[in-house]
């Protein structure tokens, strides 16, 4: 059985080559918002992105190294425990991944592939990984050379793959097969060529889709057919005010660890409120925190305002499962910043931060 939300523990992804602890745990005060940080454990190099199992007893890790590898941790009073030792992916530098239908997928960035690794009853991970490598580039060449998965997610019903590529500005549906794992390709989404497409988020009706692009700060607005896995772009919204800069000439780092890149903006990440009002978008480089108001249909994304990051560089942002509080893991600055969202307007107020260096993502469970 999962962790009761007066439970509730955060568990913060880092960066370990950066100085980062790897798997950080905190408990999560239930009326502030704030974190309090137990324990840590960096048994597996670069956990930047986690994602809790169903039932909450295991906690799912990338490894984010060029020999890329996912890692099964048991949730323990005691922290996460490793169960087994990390398994290859078979791509380079996993930055995202998800679990669905009994098997884990990851996002490999750098060899620009989606990998699958089967799920075993006792929560460790079996390989050998069944890959899916993109094809494709796109306009830009220093970060559109070739294919680049960036993040993969189910849809609502669970029935369709969505493998986000920043490299070939698009998005693929697949479906899982049900014997081997094994990705096929039903339909690719094109965006608009080099919008750069990085993280995807469902509206919590099913059938609207946000994709928040990284080479120019916008989001683009989807609708999700569900029936035929198939995702069609309507319109973008822009991430920031009139006169703010949007330079974003940038290199990937060729060592992990993240992106080493210069002056401008490049979005991160994107979460919807339950009610499906508002969204918020991460903006690395401007350091704020876009505020969205979403009509009823799900169709126009509005800029409300932006409003500080609380650090340098937010690489993830992540909502409380009560809806009341937003997390900003601010990479650059070593923090995570908390924040209590009006109901009204949407518009977060900053609460506090605790300190964790190198600081990629928060997951809750």
């Amino acid at each position: 059985m999962g962790t009761s939300v007066s439970g509730l523990r955060a568990y913060i992804g880092s960066f370990t080559t950066a100085g980062g602890p790897g798997i950080t745990t905190a408990a999560v005060d239930p009326e502030s918002g704030a974190l309090t940080p137990l324990h840590s454990t960096d048994l597996v190099p670069n956990p930047s992105y986690l994602a809790p199992g169903p039932d909450g007893r295991y906690l799912y890790a990338v490894s984010e190294t060029p020999d890329g590898a996912a890692a099964a941790f048991a949730v323990t009073p005691d922290g996460p425990e490793l169960l087994a030792p990390a398994v290859p992916v078979s791509g380079a530098d996993p930055t995202h991944l998800t679990l669905v239908d009994g098997r884990l997928v990851t996002a490999n960035y750098s060899s620009g592939s989606v990998s699958t690794l089967r799920v075993r009853d006792d929560g460790t991970l079996a390989g050998p990984a069944i890959v899916l490598t993109h094809r494709g580039s796109g306009p830009r060449a220093d970060r559109q050379e070739g294919p680049h998965a960036h993040a993969v997610l189910p849809d609502p019903g669970g029935r369709w793959l969505l493998s986000v590529d920043l490299g070939t500005d698009s998005v693929r549906s697949c479906a899982l097969g049900a014997g081997d794992g094994a990705l096929t390709v039903r339909a690719e989404a094109r965006l608009r060529p080099g919008s750069g497409p990085r993280h995807l988020a469902f509206h919590p009706r099913g059938d609207r889709a946000y994709v928040i692009n990284e080479l120019d700060p916008t989001v683009t607005v989807c609708r999700w057919d569900a029936d035929r896995g198939v995702l069609t772009p309507l319109r973008e919204t822009r991430l920031l005010p009139e006169g703010a800069a949007t330079d974003s000439t940038s290199q990937r780092s060729s060592q992990g660890g993240g992106e080493t890149q210069s002056d401008g903006t490049f979005p991160s990440a994107l979460v919807l409120s339950r009610d499906g009002r508002f969204a918020w978008a991460a903006n690395r480089g401007h350091d704020s925190l876009s505020v969205l108001a979403l009509d009823a249909s799900g169709d126009t994304a509005t800029l409300v305002t932006t409003v500080p990051c609380g650090g340098h560089w937010p690489r993830d942002l992540a909502l409380h499962p009560d809806g009341r509080h937003l997390y900003a893991a601010n990479e650059r600055s070593g923090d995570v910043t908390w924040f209590t969202v009006d109901p009204a307007t949407g518009i977060p107020a900053r609460g506090g931060s605790v300190e964790a260096p190198a600081a990629s993502c928060v997951v809750f469970a």
